[in-house]
């Protein structure tokens, strides 16, 4: 099995500003604009307020706009879409370069996705989010993913998957184009879903206390694990130091990543 830790949601150059941690501990994240993409921020919502009015009350010099389009994706937080199809399941794509290392990685039916994005913490005050003043800028782990099937360029689309971004024709008449679809159930848990989201906890958190939020503290048995983009170099003293592109650092995973995952994944 491997594990991917996949790096998505508004960042320095997507966005501008950190995805929330709301007050109840939900990690909302953010998708990316994209022009000409099936949604908008507006038509994403959580408890009744829509993605643009939390990203307008937060940010309120944002550069985006109501009908602003944006990539959900991974599509994993059911309750994002109000009337959801029925047939609806956990999606993730990935095209282009990107999906050519998760290629070339081996990346297959039954490995896992562990997303992590930038994330603040908020408060309400008078009604309205904004960021609690002081906060940390984190890289924090905010769902999960496993794979159960998946679909290439020219296979044949079932309909669960056909509304997603990477199934429309700007993705799918690119060269390299992959839709990934969640199993059911986790492997080693059969009472949680394929794919989730998770809520705030400090296991979550990737970045190294009191650091720029792409240093982080991994546990002491990673330096022995092989991270794609990574080196032994990335290990320096204290803390480990993600690099600064690449979206998915794939992981062959052994007997402590796997607890360290489940733990992960349980915590929430």
């Amino acid at each position: 099995m491997k594990i991917i830790l996949s790096r998505k949601g508004f960042d320095s150059g997507y966005g501008r500003q950190p995805s929330p941690i709301l007050p109840d501990g939900t990690l909302l994240s953010l998708p990316i604009p994209l022009e000409n993409d099936l949604k908008t921020f507006s038509d994403l919502y959580f408890e009744g307020k829509s993605y643009y009015d939390i990203i307008k009350e937060l940010k309120p010099t944002t550069q985006y706009y109501e009908s602003q389009s944006c990539h959900l994706d991974p599509d994993i937080r059911e309750n994002a879409v109000l009337n959801r199809d029925r047939l609806w399941k956990p999606i993730f794509g990935q095209a282009d370069a990107a999906q050519s290392h998760l290629t070339n990685q081996e990346v297959n039916i039954g490995d896992i996705f562990l997303f992590f994005g930038w994330f603040r913490q908020t408060e309400l005050v008078q009604g309205k989010l904004r960021y609690l003043r002081g906060s940390p800028d984190l890289h924090v782990i905010y769902g999960y993913f496993q794979i159960g099937e998946i679909y290439n360029n020219g296979d044949t689309l079932p309909p669960y998957v056909r509304n997603h971004s990477h199934a429309n024709l700007e993705h799918q008449k690119k060269k390299i184009n992959c839709i990934y679809v969640a199993g059911e159930k986790l492997s080693f848990d059969e009472s949680r879903k394929g794919a989730d989201v998770l809520m705030y906890n400090k296991s979550l958190v990737l970045t190294k206390n009191g650091m720029s939020r792409s240093k982080w503290a991994l546990p002491e048995f990673f330096k022995e694990l092989k991270i794609s983009y990574h080196n032994t170099y990335s290990f320096r003293g204290d803390y480990f130091k993600s690099v600064d592109k690449g979206q998915e650092f794939v992981i062959a995973a052994n007997e402590e990543l796997l607890n360290w995952t489940q733990q992960i994944i349980k915590s929430s």
